[in-house]
């Protein structure tokens, strides 16, 4: 629907009605993601963080469906997808707290209906799967969106999560970045047919959509959607994008991946071509653009500033986050450990 050159085309099945409010919202909410996403970089490097799963070049991919949600929708975040979060509308720092290391999680997913963050590759689209059983029974009018990527649909998870939502005709989205690498492994070492088409094989519906698109994105999600509340089932959308750094700040991807590769990907900058867009109709004028680049750069400052001053929790908090109500044997744990760290304290005084 957005041509590289930010040219403006219409689809016969998916289309979309558009104004330049709503145009300089997407290009506001990637911009910001990218100032985010490359503050959580930096600080990674500075020491600050754990680690940082960058989102690079993913900005349309996530930007885009994620404004296709209602406010009643429910998202079922991976690790990576830090432009959804801030769409709902989750306080960033609350993305840094867990990479920082201190909190588990960091939300409540009832907040923003936006579920935490999972490491473990692919299970997510379970939890997603599950929940999305339950709107389904219970007749509620709204629908569920999960996202992974293309390394997870060779994932066990992943292959139940489709079968069960399939048979179950649960309404869920699922929503695959291929971003063409699972850490070091082409996207055709994971598939030897689109992913898209996998869809087909669990008895549901697929579809490939440019992931660098944030207006495509938006469209063909709303439309999976509006298509899962209607009570016709899942749907696979395969966002076809490219990640521009590494998987992680753990990784080195000039390992196994051509400069010419990524020099190709970045000729279609799902940004630059929303601003081209923008440019050629006239309707992102040059104090526009700077406040987005300001208000961006305050929010990484903010994040920054509260990162670095961050304190480090009590040990003693990791027992309360196991059950809801307490639990006996957690709380005589805990009262084993405190004792243990009081020991050290006394042997100081001693």
């Amino acid at each position: 629907m957005l041509t590289p050159e930010g040219e403006r085309v219409h689809h016969p099945r998916y289309d979309l009605e558009t104004d330049p409010e709503l145009l300089r919202t997407l290009y506001s909410a990637m911009v910001t993601a990218r100032r985010v996403d490359a503050e959580g970089v930096t600080l990674q490097r500075q020491g600050e963080l754990c680690l940082w799963p960058s989102l690079l070049g993913q900005e349309a991919a996530q930007v885009g469906s994620a404004y296709a949600l209602r406010e009643d929708d429910h998202a079922f975040p991976s690790y990576r997808d830090h432009a959804v979060a801030l769409v709902r509308d989750v306080d960033p720092l609350r993305l840094f707290r867990m990479f920082r290391g201190v909190t588990h999680g960091g939300w409540d997913p009832a907040e923003r209906n936006f579920h935490l963050y999972t490491l473990v590759i692919g299970a997510q689209t379970l939890h997603a799967t599950g929940y999305a059983m339950g709107v389904g029974y219970d007749g509620a009018d709204t629908a569920v969106i999960v996202y992974f990527g293309d390394g997870a649909t060779s994932q066990g998870d992943v292959n139940e999560a489709f079968n069960f939502a399939a048979v179950y005709n649960a309404p869920v989205v699922f929503f695959c970045q291929n971003n063409q690498w699972a850490i070091s492994e082409r996207v055709d070492r994971q598939s030897r047919v689109p992913l898209y088409r996998r869809a087909a094989g669990f008895g549901f519906t697929g579809v490939r959509v440019d992931g660098n698109d944030v207006l495509a994105c938006l469209a063909v999600t709303r439309a999976a959607l509006d298509r899962a509340r209607r009570g016709e089932g899942p749907m696979l959308v395969e966002a076809f994008t490219y990640r521009m750094g590494a998987h992680t700040t753990a990784d080195d991807p000039t390992r196994y991946r051509d400069a010419a590769e990524v020099e190709e990907w970045a000729r279609r900058d799902p940004i630059a071509r929303l601003r081209t867009h923008l440019d050629k109709n006239g309707w992102a004028d040059p104090d526009f653009l700077d406040e987005v680049e300001e208000r961006s750069e305050r929010l990484a400052v903010r994040i920054r500033d509260s990162v670095r001053s961050m304190p480090d929790p009590p040990l003693s908090e990791f027992f309360g986050a196991t059950y809801a109500g307490g639990h006996p044997l957690v709380d005589e744990e805990r009262d084993g450990f405190l004792d243990y760290q009081a020991s050290f304290l006394d042997a100081e005084v001693s």
